[in-house]
């Protein structure tokens, strides 16, 4: 999948820069380089990302409704505007109970 990255030097709405797909899970990078990226991910109701484990850190942002997050079998619920980091080397999952948006940011740094 080709990755695409928003224009530098343009100011942009980040919830408008991507779209619910009805049985969906959307990723579009904003930025994407070796040290990690930073892209916002649309979700409709009833979609998750299977279990992974990653070996960097990521922080997710909701930037619209709600998410369920679980963290080594710790699950929570996000809304708009709540961030959380998962850890390097955690399992965890996303789940759209109900249809949601997020900025996912992974930081590759500090794990050479």
């Amino acid at each position: 999948m080709e990755h695409v990255e928003v224009e530098k030097s343009k100011v942009f709405i980040i919830v408008k820069i991507i779209e619910y797909v009805p049985n969906a899970v959307v990723i579009k990078t904003i930025i994407k380089k070796t040290t990690g990226n930073v892209s916002a991910v649309s979700f409709d109701s009833g979609e998750n990302l299977t279990e992974k484990i990653s070996p960097f850190d990521t922080f997710i942002q909701i930037i619209e409704g709600k998410a369920e997050v679980s963290i080594d079998d710790i699950s929570q619920t996000l809304e708009t505007g709540q961030a959380i980091i998962i850890p390097a080397h955690s399992r965890n999952t996303i789940k759209a109970n109900e249809r949601f948006k997020m900025i996912s940011t992974i930081i590759k740094s500090g794990y050479e």
